[in-house]
């Protein structure tokens, strides 16, 4: 039962909220939705969203590339053989990790309908949810008071504030002094500089809030991705534990951090590695060294959330996932998929990422 047809959506979903972070500011969700379809009218669903400040990748591409040589490789060929496609994929074009992670999803979520059970399943797994943390937007310390309480109020029990903005590193301080103050000493507190401070900033933000008492989980990418060196520099000046994100998109990335111990985890996201079956190498290869893990998203919708989430309902993580992406949204614009009771994703029972189709 071949694959028969590869399609193309594109997807536009409005925040409630804007997403603020020290290198944008999003108002909605951009992606390119791919539905591959078998013989017998089975489909499955994958989401290559657009992110313009980490991957450079956009939907125009995503989309010329899944229609193009993504498309020649998998067309007429057993959807089943998800090895044997996970390598056709992967060899198939340089770059495009958005779009080879739509395609690689969408193969495993039809094998998953083909064999009529949930993605998660079909991973190895039975968890049918998944804790997330929830981010806190970039904003004053009264803001940021204000945001977490509601947030504790929704549910979540772990929060990730935006630090290393253009205010500096001194609000930085300020900001996360007044999220501890607000949430007391049960919530979790990360940070996710997204690049955005010199290591020399990073070092000294980070040990004014060790002298604070703050009980910082971990700092995520505090500098350049492409300096592995002053993140290395860092995470030895500090305590508290570093989260490489940006700067690993593939095995070498990681190996490179293995090698330089630069960071203390790694955050794998299916749409900057290439898939499902990249993730999981990357995943194996960090625990294999004692790197912790977290999986998590980019600004994408309840397709990408989703297969997310399933990855890490069958093999788990070391500290609990940044997998709210889907949360922001205004609607859902796909019917069915994964939905959230308070700090957990809720996985459909139904077959693979149970998604029916387009809402509209």
């Amino acid at each position: 039962m071949p694959i028969t047809d590869v399609r193309c959506h594109a997807m536009r979903a409005e925040l409630h909220t804007p997403f603020v972070t020290a290198l944008r500011r999003a108002t909605a969700v951009e992606s390119v939705l791919v539905v591959v379809v078998d013989e017998d009218g089975r489909s499955g669903w994958g989401e290559a969203p657009q992110v313009w400040r980490v991957t450079g990748e956009s939907m125009e591409g995503a989309a010329a590339c899944l229609s193009g040589p993504l498309r020649d490789v998998v067309l007429g060929a057993d959807p089943d053989d998800l090895a044997a496609r996970s390598h056709e994929i992967a060899a198939a074009v340089v770059g495009n990790l958005n779009a080879k992670c739509a395609l690689d999803v969408a193969l495993h979520d039809l094998a998953a309908r083909r064999l009529g059970v949930p993605l998660a399943r079909l991973l190895g797994g039975t968890a049918t949810s998944v804790p997330t943390d929830v981010t806190l937007s970039a904003g004053g310390p009264g803001e940021l008071a204000a945001t977490a309480r509601a947030r504790v109020q929704d549910g979540f029990d772990v929060l990730k504030v935006k630090v290393g903005t253009k205010a500096g590193p001194a609000a930085d301080v300020a900001g996360v002094s007044a999220v501890r103050q607000a949430v007391g000493a049960d919530v979790r507190i990360r940070l996710d500089a997204n690049q955005g401070w010199t290591p020399r900033e990073a070092v000294r933000v980070i040990r004014a809030l060790e002298d604070a008492d703050l009980d910082v989980e971990l700092v995520e990418q505090p500098v350049a991705a492409a300096d592995l060196e002053g993140l290395s520099w860092v995470s030895d000046r500090v305590q508290t534990p570093i989260l490489a994100d940006e700067s690993v998109y593939g095995v070498r990335d990681l190996v490179e951090v293995i090698r330089r111990r630069a960071a203390d985890l790694v955050n794998v996201k299916l749409a900057k590695c290439g898939g499902l079956a990249p993730a999981r190498t990357l995943l194996d290869l960090a625990d294999a060294y004692g790197i912790g893990t977290l999986v998590g998203s980019m600004m994408e919708g309840p397709v990408g959330v989703g297969a997310a989430a399933s990855l890490v309902a069958a093999r788990g993580t070391t500290v609990t996932s940044d997998l709210d992406a889907a949360w922001w949204l205004a609607g859902s614009p796909v019917v069915g998929g994964v939905s959230y009771d308070g700090s957990h994703l809720v996985l459909p029972r139904a077959p693979g990422l149970g998604v029916s189709g387009l809402k509209g």
